[in-house]
């Protein structure tokens, strides 16, 4: 018979007793939230002014969020997918629906965002958090000559010091937008073209696909150039370094996003959760959302009279992007050109 220490036994039984003694006040707001984009500022705010306490994790891809939702994920009150996976977790039924006279806020939404949520055209499951896009960020120093396109990673001069994210519908859709095609696309001729730029003309430049690490690389110099998220690197980079950076949309455009606030259908605190929702909305704490990552005011028509901050990029920027679309079943013809880019050498 194995043995089982004292100590062990004392360490599960002091587990199994807090566990029974904790218990749920409905005072705590669980957030699962993209990495870096969840400001303290905003957070201490509403703790603040509603005398409650939000716990926060953070995923580093859609792909991540939806498994973990998948597998039984039963304590947040609010999750932050994109539209793709928004439209995939309504079909599942796994959201409720938003109780829109409780969110007054929700007339500050921009009516650009309003034409291009087709996913949940009425917010009824969904209330936008953040549009925007992935782009570029370039060491200015290191790469002090440069242009404003996807072309960029075909540089054999700078190999080994550039990086891609691993997420095939944003590499994918840079390549498709790039040859002057929908990034949802289904023509197979124009998924393979896009496939043998990747593998061809980018991918011997890069030293990965990244979508966790890289804005620790950049700051530690040893990327020059990476395609991704401004908000990564520039969490990374100290503000003193600031202006040895550049982040830039393509010209060519590319895939583009709304990240939005769902309650899932396990969500204990529903009540807090809209509470949450009708106050990031807020102008004056939407703009400090915005102030804290630099981002341009895309979703709130408000929000920018508040703000304190230049942004990074212009939401004019953002018009030769394209929303990315649930592809249905689609989606496994990317998956097998995305395991054929990442496995050839």
């Amino acid at each position: 018979m194995k043995r089982i220490s004292i100590f062990a036994l004392l360490c599960c039984s002091i587990t199994l007793l807090c566990s029974s003694c904790i218990r749920d006040d409905g005072k705590t707001l669980y957030l699962f939230n993209w990495t870096y984009y969840t400001p303290d500022s905003v957070i201490e705010a509403f703790e603040k002014e509603f005398d409650v306490r939000v716990k926060v994790d953070n995923f580093a891809s859609n792909e991540e969020m939806f498994a973990k939702m998948l597998a039984g994920a039963s304590s947040y009150d609010i999750i932050v997918p994109t539209q793709d996976y928004v439209s995939i977790l309504i079909k599942l039924d796994m959201l409720q629906q938003i109780d829109k006279t409780r969110i007054p806020n929700l007339k500050y939404i921009s009516p650009a965002v309003e034409q291009k949520a087709h996913y949940d055209p009425n917010f009824d499951y969904s209330v936008p958090y953040f549009m925007g896009a992935a782009g570029v960020v370039v060491n200015t120093e290191k790469v002090p000559e440069y242009e404003k396109s996807w072309s960029i990673f075909g540089r054999k001069d700078l190999a080994g010091r550039m990086s891609m994210m691993d997420d095939m519908r944003e590499v994918m859709g840079d390549a498709l937008a790039y040859t002057g095609k929908s990034v949802n696309s289904l023509n197979l001729q124009d998924l393979e073209k896009a496939k043998d730029i990747i593998i061809q003309e980018w991918k011997p430049n890069l030293v990965k696909f990244d979508s966790e690490g890289f804005g620790k690389s950049f700051a530690a110099g040893d990327f020059w150039v990476v395609q991704g998220f401004p908000e990564v690197v520039f969490g990374e980079v100290p503000q003193s370094e600031w202006d040895t950076l550049d982040f830039f949309i393509p010209k060519e455009g590319g895939p583009m996003y709304i990240d939005s606030m769902c309650v899932p259908k396990q969500a204990k605190h529903y009540d807090l959760a809209m509470e949450f929702i009708n106050f990031i909305l807020r102008p004056d704490i939407y703009a400090m959302f915005l102030d804290t990552f630099n981002f341009p005011s895309t979703i709130h028509t408000e929000a920018g009279k508040y703000m304190k901050e230049t942004p990074m990029y212009t939401p004019e920027e953002l018009e030769p992007c394209e929303i990315k679309e649930d592809l249905a079943e689609g989606l496994m013809v990317y998956d097998s050109l995305w395991q054929k880019i990442r496995f050839t050498k």
